[in-house]
């Protein structure tokens, strides 16, 4: 990082430390906020200041731990915001909030560093094109399309599958799209980091992404910085080499944590439930930044842990105010067994309108969604007096239902280790072909187990043929 020049530079001393909260005296100048302090015999502790407090007093926040830290040690004002590397040469590289490799390799030389403090794009510069971006998933395609340049939320409990369809669409997606493609991960497992760098090295697609990791043991304010570093390099690949960005972010809920935290230690009165009360100018500080300009898009992909499946925490409220798609990951279907497990009926996206995704994906999604809710309201009638009561009527209705249910069901490339099923990418015509077919009977005598787990509708025929052979070899 630049450092400032001799004669510029600007001293103070450590007035007082309370755990990652330091409190700093500069008898001359003092530093705005948002400004980078270093401390330490080799400068190694970094604090961000958060506010002015008199005349001679800041009180920042370290974004690194602070053991050793003590009064009266001298602090450098380095004369500038936290910066970020922005260049060709991250790409296929790991690095952790403050731009320092942490993939074992040598530091990239030839980057230039960017404030990650940067305003959202003009509405002048915003584009207002609506374009649909395909995943090769089949539930998301047709009931939920995602926004070539809009923002999508993963939203669901612990547990449910939210980082394994994250970690499905970077692998459908980036070997697909020509654009370039960042990771985030905010308060991530070291596990979770080491493991989705090997797959992707694996599945050769690296050379074209670049993660920035603020993992789960690093302090508050290393957590709460680390999106704004990815934006700053997602925005460089945007802005200068006008390519699309795919943003991957795992996860925005420890984003929020990150802030309660901070704003915890800083001292100020809690709001609802706990969280911090300017969640809602942090959160869309860092969301309106994700935008489709007239040089290229920034199209991000989010997973929202929801609080104990509680879709009114305000963390999950907030997050789905931005967003243009909402996933919803159902704990009851995951316990089905059916995979990926999205609620078709408490998902939406504001891409399924006529005038997006045309007439027929439109009646098609409409009648899936139809079929699904009265299956919904008929389970509580079977539960008490069977199936056999049902109208003939609603029969074929359960009937249908149960075989969307399993359509839409689909084997993940990034779980073949473990179900031992090769991953399937289905075509959104595959997908609108295969529900249509179902919704007009054509599978009323296939059984539901051929429908589960498969790609394209036609693979259904081949499972209930082998499904067959195999029945009348047992019997033989």
């Amino acid at each position: 990082m630049t450092t400032p020049t001799s004669q510029s530079v600007n001293r103070g001393v450590v007035a007082s430390v309370r755990g990652s909260v330091v409190d700093v005296r500069f008898d001359t100048d003092l530093p705005p906020i948002h400004s980078v302090l270093r401390a330490g015999d080799e400068e190694e502790i970094v604090i961000e200041v958060l506010a002015q407090r008199d005349a001679h007093h800041v009180r920042g926040i370290a974004l690194t731990p602070t053991q050793g830290l003590a009064r009266g040690m001298a602090v450098t004002d380095r004369g500038g915001p936290l910066k970020a590397p922005v260049g060709k040469e991250i790409l296929s590289r790991m690095f952790d909030v403050f731009g320092n490799a942490i993939d074992r390799e040598d530091q990239p030389l030839d980057v230039q560093w960017r404030s990650v403090h940067r305003a959202p794009p003009p509405l002048a510069r915003r584009s207002t094109k609506s374009e649909i971006f395909e995943t090769g998933i089949k539930v998301i395609d047709v009931l939920t399309p995602l926004e070539r340049g809009g923002k999508t939320g993963l939203f669901g409990g612990a547990g449910v599958g939210k980082t394994v369809l994250l970690t499905e669409m970077i692998h459908n997606m980036i070997g697909h799209q020509e654009g370039v493609s960042i990771f985030c991960g905010i308060g991530e497992r070291c596990r979770e980091g080491e493991e989705l760098y090997r797959e992707m090295k694996e599945a050769g697609v690296l050379p074209n992404m670049t993660m920035v990791f603020g993992q789960m043991n690093e302090p508050p304010g290393s957590r709460f910085r680390v999106g704004h570093a990815a934006l700053t390099m997602a925005e460089y690949f945007r802005d200068d080499e006008h390519r699309d960005v795919l943003l991957l972010m795992d996860n925005i809920f420890r984003f929020i944590q990150a802030g309660m935290e901070i704003s915890g230690l800083m001292g100020q009165m809690p709001s609802r439930l706990g969280y911090q009360p300017t969640m809602g100018t942090e959160l869309s500080g860092l969301e309106e930044r994700i935008a489709n300009t007239d040089t290229g898009a920034i199209t991000s992909i989010q997973a929202v842990y929801v609080p104990a499946d509680d879709f009114t925490d305000p963390a999950a409220v907030h997050t789905f105010s931005h967003l243009s798609a909402s996933i919803v990951l159902s704990r009851k279907r995951a316990s089905e067994g059916l995979f990926p497990a999205v609620d078709p009926l408490q998902s939406n996206s504001k891409m399924a309108t006529p005038g997006i995704v045309g007439e027929r994906h439109y009646r098609l999604a409409q009648e899936i969604r139809h079929t699904l809710a009265q299956f919904a309201e008929l389970k509580d009638i079977i539960a008490m007096l069977g199936l056999e009561q049902l109208s003939p009527e609603d029969r074929n209705v359960v009937a249908r239902a149960r075989r969307l249910e399993r359509f839409l069901t689909q084997p993940f490339f990034t779980t073949e280790q473990f179900t031992g099923k090769p991953g399937k990418l289905v075509s959104l015509d595959d997908a609108l072909d295969g529900c249509e077919r179902i919704l007009r009977d054509e599978f009323k005598d296939f059984s539901e187990s051929s429908l589960y787990m498969i790609g394209t509708i036609d693979e259904a025929k081949k499972k209930a043929n082998s499904e067959s052979q195999s029945n009348s070899n047992i019997e033989a």
